[in-house]
């Protein structure tokens, strides 16, 4: 009897004890999904706000060249321009864009895309939206004083319309939220460049 007691005893222990370790189980189970859905949240908006389609890749390949244009045509400024105006302008043209140039390089790195080749030949580039032709640039090169002011706020003005025009399209269509961020940043600032321009030319 002893015996058989003793047998029974250790089988309910070892039911007990099988019983509290799958309740054990459940519960890390049960811990494991409750932290899952935000996990599984957290990575898909991760996902989500890393993601980038065509246009992304395409805006950073047209706007890096013709962001590298304005900043050669800002850098002439110093030393050609006869307007203080215009030169304060160029400074400010050069200290935005020149950055942006980095960050929209290190996207294209980072998705496996070509990134355009920095240079003063931008011939290939001649049918974007506000880019100067080579010839523009030669000219603008040979120009000294209130000729290079006159010229260079005029050039500029049509070159920060096609960024504009560029940098709607890419609010419009764009999927990755730093490009279209960026986006607007250049609708904002170049439009507010292009009043200022537009004054120095009477215009406004």
């Amino acid at each position: 009897m002893t015996t058989t007691r003793t047998r029974a005893v250790l089988v309910a222990l070892t039911a007990t004890a099988a019983l509290a370790l799958t309740a054990c189980g459940g519960d890390d189970s049960a811990g494991s999904t409750h932290t899952s859905p935000s996990a599984a949240a957290g990575g898909t908006a991760s996902a989500s706000a890393g993601a980038h389609n065509a246009q992304d890749v395409s805006f950073a390949q047209a706007m890096i060249p013709h962001h590298q244009q304005a900043v050669q045509m800002a850098a002439l400024a110093a030393g050609r321009a006869s307007s203080a105006q215009v030169k304060d302008l160029a400074g400010r043209i050069e200290k935005a864009q020149a950055p942006e140039i980095d960050t929209m390089t290190g996207w294209l790195k980072a998705w496996g895309e070509d990134v355009p080749m920095a240079g003063m030949d931008h011939s290939g580039h001649s049918g974007m939206s506000g880019m100067m032709s080579d010839k523009d640039m030669t000219m603008l090169k040979q120009a000294k004083g209130t000729d290079f002011d006159k010229m260079f706020l005029t050039m500029m003005v049509q070159h920060h319309q096609g960024a504009v025009e560029m940098a709607g399209t890419e609010q419009a269509k764009g999927a990755y939220a730093p490009a279209t961020s960026m986006a607007g940043s250049i609708v904002t600032g170049q439009n507010a460049e292009i009043k200022e321009m537009n004054k120095l030319l009477g215009k406004g």
